[in-house]
């Protein structure tokens, strides 16, 4: 017996029956037992993960980083006077400039806007399907 099996163990009253009853259950019994507890009470068995100070930083960026995006043009689709006219309004650039980019995304995905908040990126991804573009936030 390893020490923790001789460690003597106060249950308190109200869980008695229930310990003695899951003594008396087989090994793959538990085991079904621990699956049915989990999905019904949303839990895991497994470890939580510890996370150190320098984990600590990267998690909070990578929490806060989910409001802003990257809107990426990565399809321009059939109609490309259409797209070309949505990147002129969303980023406000030239016709050239926008000419440029959706030629550019042809031949691989192309940054429209940078930084953008959730919401706004949302829409301008709306915007670019209207047209029939598809569109990626990173």
């Amino acid at each position: 017996m390893t020490k923790k099996q001789d460690e003597k163990i106060e249950i308190p009253a109200k869980f008695k029956n229930l310990v003695a009853e899951i003594e008396r259950m087989s090994v793959l019994d538990l085991s079904e037992l621990v699956k049915i507890l989990e999905k019904k009470f949303g839990i895991s068995s497994q470890p939580t993960p510890m996370v150190g100070p320098a984990e600590a930083g990267v998690a909070t960026a990578t929490v806060e980083e989910k409001n802003i995006f990257n809107v990426v043009l990565s399809q321009i689709g059939d109609k490309k006077i259409e797209v070309i006219k949505a990147v002129r309004d969303i980023t406000q650039k030239g016709l050239k400039e926008s000419k440029d980019l959706v030629d550019a995304a042809e031949k691989e995905p192309q940054v429209v806007k940078e930084n953008v908040k959730k919401e706004e990126a949302e829409e301008i991804k709306k915007k670019f399907e209207a047209v029939g573009a598809k569109v990626e936030l990173k």
